[in-house]
């Protein structure tokens, strides 16, 4: 129920799934085509008030969102289940809220996150996808899981990022804290898990690329150590696919009380 007349302002983070296939990333754009833009006019239409969103953190054309995480301040007070049903009433069909949450105006979705973490789902086969057409990257070559794994730890830790950002990254730094990324292996599908304290723009697809490069014997894991040291993008392999890469979303304190995962973690291999 709406109430008529509300004290103040409350704040509210929500839970998004999407597939990013058709969107041109999350951020809202002039064309309109973007997963901020139709969860921003379903909101509206649900709440019949423009609502303006922060997310916790951007994915581009393509990339794939299992649980970003936004906030927003309005004055319509309905229950949480209603924000996730009426909202996904007017949202199209790959976009879902997941969970909504009343929370501090304290919080912040971008600001709170003390980490970000992200999933690389790769086929391996000589034919190329086609049920998992845009859901899965891709190589007919076989991998080494060794030398990716040795080539990965040269990345682990505090470091300068710079020969892994793209030219049109804003961050006001290179230097990023990876954790230790998880290679793992179940029937035909690799899995690559990735957490930072941030990422910079396509930092994780040309990791990807150089990762893919060694795993095929191109490169010796070693490579992976001078690429990092060269600080130079022009030393790296080139930008891999967005087709694969997952959002997982944000790492909070526990004391927001905000879910870690939703359902569809399950779905990847």
């Amino acid at each position: 129920m709406v109430s008529e007349n509300p004290a103040s302002p409350m704040r509210l983070a929500l839970g998004i799934s999407y597939n990013g296939q058709a969107y041109d990333g999350w951020q809202s754009q002039p064309s309109g085509k973007t997963v901020q833009d139709q969860l921003e006019r379903a909101l509206e239409r649900f709440s019949t008030t423009p609502i303006s969103t922060v997310c916790a953190g951007r994915t581009d054309a393509g990339v794939h969102g299992l649980m970003q995480v936004v906030h927003f301040d309005t004055e319509v007070r309905r229950e949480d289940f209603s924000w996730v049903r009426g909202t996904n009433t007017f949202l199209p069909p790959d976009i879902a809220v997941q969970w909504a949450r009343a929370v501090p105006d304290s919080f912040h979705a971008r600001n709170s996150a003390r980490a970000r973490r992200y999933a690389y789902v790769l086929l391996e086969s000589p034919v190329r996808p086609s049920v998992e057409a845009h859901r899965v990257g891709w190589v007919f070559r076989p991998l080494d899981a060794d030398a990716m794994r040795a080539a990965a730890a040269h990345l682990v830790g505090e470091h300068d990022f710079t020969s892994f950002r793209a030219s049109s990254c804003q961050s006001p730094t290179p230097v990023k804290t990876l954790a230790p990324v998880g290679i793992a292996r179940r029937g035909a599908y690799w899995r690559f898990d990735f957490q930072a304290n941030a990422f910079l723009h396509h930092m994780i697809r040309n990791i990807m690329g150089c990762l893919v490069a060694v795993g095929q014997g191109l490169h010796p894991p070693q490579w992976m150590g001078e690429v990092l040291a060269a600080r130079s993008r022009d030393a790296a392999a080139p930008t891999f696919s967005p087709d694969g890469l997952y959002f997982l979303g944000p790492v909070y304190e526990p004391h927001w009380g905000l879910p870690d995962r939703v359902p569809a973690y399950d779905g990847l291999p």
